[in-house]
């Protein structure tokens, strides 16, 4: 067997990896840092937000999943003034610190076998307030490099003339858009990414033809409070390609206690429960999460593992006074 036709078998089994939610990095963690699945949500919440995450998938298995993502998003405010009368001679003047334009941007590094991403994305989000609730539109562009490694691939044929006609380097651009409805207790978003739906070719002939899909998440959730302490917070994410082989379902219910704590389960159907919890302590927020495999794969592996980071800058005056925290 040649080299090339290794390699391509490679790229078949990734792109067959890929059909069932690789194509993009998976986040069990995902209601932590919507704004990586929906360029709606920059500035959505009227923080400014530093978020990092890392996630190691199927822990044991060499070359396996592994996904690192850092992203900042800010709602961009202006001070304004409102003249208001309190009688007939006073009028009072105060400022306002009010901003329908948010912006965000992340990078991210996404390996899976020898095949690797590494790109970045920036966004811009409009935000339309309603009288208890916001709606809103957003646009990213993003760019990314695909990279693939050989350098473990031992050929039984090194002079193969496709050794050295393909490309192991490709710059490839999409852009994605997203829409993002919340009140103080519930929000639902909807995103379309990949619409560009770019071709990954490899060799100079171009027979080999891989097409990237476009991907769309639903998602929604809801706060119920139980007492002043207490919230149960249920969240379902749902995700397909437009070639309709890779539908998949993400519940997810979660406890916080007094916004501080929280622990929870998930399930992702034909794949995983999840174990998550965090912390908050001042304005930094730090979540794990642990995926038991429900496939064959688990008797290979330690589960996945996914830690997440998030920092929160900016006072209440940032922020309408229904907008929910985490």
């Amino acid at each position: 067997m040649s080299k090339r036709y290794v390699l391509i078998t490679g790229i078949l089994l990734f792109t067959g990896m890929l059909a069932r939610g690789q194509q993009l990095p998976l986040y069990s963690q995902y209601f932590m840092n919507r704004f990586l699945l929906n360029p709606a949500i920059a500035g959505s919440d009227g923080y400014t937000t530093v978020n990092l995450t890392a996630r190691e998938q199927w822990l044991g298995i060499p070359s396996s999943p592994k996904t690192h993502a850092l992203s900042a998003q800010t709602r961009l405010l202006k001070r304004s003034y409102i003249s208001r009368s309190t009688s007939v001679r006073k009028r009072i003047r105060h400022a306002s610190r009010g901003g329908r334009v948010g912006v965000g941007g992340y990078l991210f590094n996404d390996q899976n076998g020898m095949i690797s991403r590494n790109g970045f994305q920036v966004s811009y989000a409009y935000h339309i307030p309603m009288r208890i609730s916001q709606l809103s539109f957003g646009i990213s562009v993003n760019a990314f490099q695909f990279k693939i490694d050989d350098q473990d691939i031992v050929a039984y044929d090194p002079a193969d003339p496709y050794l050295n006609s393909y490309d192991r380097v490709m710059f490839i651009p999409d852009a994605n858009f997203g829409m993002y409805y919340m009140t103080k207790d519930f929000y639902v978003g909807f995103s379309a990414l990949q619409l560009f739906k770019s071709a990954i070719k490899l060799g100079s002939e171009g027979e080999n033809d891989y097409q990237l899909y476009r991907h769309f998440y639903i998602m929604g959730g809801y706060n119920y409070n139980i007492n002043d302490n207490l919230s149960i917070r249920p969240a379902v994410l749902m995700k397909s390609s437009d070639d309709l082989h890779s539908f998949q379902v993400d519940l997810n219910a979660t406890a916080y206690y007094q916004d501080s704590y929280w622990g929870g389960i998930s399930y992702r159907t034909g794949d995983a429960v999840t174990l998550l919890g965090g912390v908050k302590f001042q304005n930094y927020y730090f979540g794990y999460a642990f995926d038991y495999s429900l496939s064959d794969i688990r008797r290979v592996t330690f589960g996945s593992h996914e830690l997440t980071f998030v920092a929160k800058f900016g006072d209440n005056a940032r922020r309408y006074r229904w907008i929910n925290r985490y």
